[in-house]
């Protein structure tokens, strides 16, 4: 069994990574973490090449990621909540899940993706909520052939109950990844 990660957040050590760290201890197969901060993806500049070709005609960082979608078993995007929605990096990188929407609904073809389970895990501090971040990562996930969405992971008040110390949420990731090893 094969995990992809999609990790909005900036911080090695932070919240998202508290609960990633949880998540990883119980899950019991192949993870593959792609950090959006890090990682040389340029977003989607609508040029509108898939509409008619397969796949996307930006070269760089994303081709592996593509080729990640495509093959594993289970997708989990991680990501603080920035004003009531996912990292701006992170976003720039599911914006080149383009080429997807592009094969069903323009060429009218059905990508080969195999189909997956998926979670969203997010962190957020103050008084922002989770529900517009939570929506959007799941139309991400189907975009990815996403058959079955676990509910929402979360961390909410990371400003006054750091993830690393908040026991619920922490159990949860552990719960999470049983739940994505069925």
């Amino acid at each position: 069994m094969k995990i992809l990660i999609l990790n909005g957040s900036p911080h090695k050590e932070g919240d998202t990574a508290a609960l990633l760290a949880a998540f990883k201890e119980a899950f019991s197969g192949e993870v593959l973490q792609i950090d959006a901060f890090k990682a040389k993806i340029a977003c989607c500049t609508d040029c509108r090449y898939c509409r008619t070709h397969t796949g996307c005609c930006i070269q760089d960082a994303m081709q592996p990621v593509y080729e990640a979608i495509e093959s594993c078993d289970r997708i989990l995007i991680a990501s603080p909540v920035w004003f009531e929605t996912l990292t701006p990096p992170l976003m720039a990188m599911v914006s080149r899940l383009q080429p997807y929407f592009s094969a069903r609904f323009f060429r009218g073809e059905q990508p080969n993706i195999k189909p997956k389970k998926g979670g969203v895990l997010l962190v957020g501090g103050g008084s922002g909520g989770t529900e517009k971040a939570y929506d959007t990562a799941c139309m991400i996930l189907k975009q990815m052939n996403t058959k079955e969405i676990a509910p929402l992971l979360c961390s909410p008040k990371t400003d006054r109950l750091p993830a690393k110390e908040d026991s619920k949420a922490l159990q949860a990731a552990r719960q999470l990844a049983k739940w994505f090893c069925k």
